[in-house]
């Protein structure tokens, strides 16, 4: 039963990644990778390693939004979603939507 409710949650999120085209995804992944390799950033592994004892949820996935300079991760927790905003800068939880 578990299981059902993780891969419904999982595939809602995934049909959610799916409405951002392709094409900003890349631009946006390669920009976090350029600006973490610089140091502008933190590193998406050290935020998610800071981030997931918290949330003890299992971890979906991430976007990065080149604009904010912000992570927002996602973990599956209880059967639903849990979205955590993070500043890439200093790794601070900037919020939490979801249960």
């Amino acid at each position: 039963m578990r299981s059902s409710k993780m891969f419904a949650g999982a595939a809602a999120v995934l049909l959610t990644l799916g409405s951002v085209p392709a094409a900003a995804q890349r631009g946006d992944q390669d920009e976090a990778f350029e600006a973490a390799r610089s140091g502008a950033i933190k590193p998406l592994g050290d935020i998610i390693r800071n981030v997931a004892p918290k949330v003890r949820g299992d971890f979906l996935g991430s976007d990065y939004d080149a604009a904010d300079r912000t992570y927002s991760l996602k973990f599956m927790r209880d059967g639903s979603v849990v979205v955590v905003d993070v500043d890439a800068r200093t790794g601070q939880v900037l919020g939490t939507r979801g249960k």
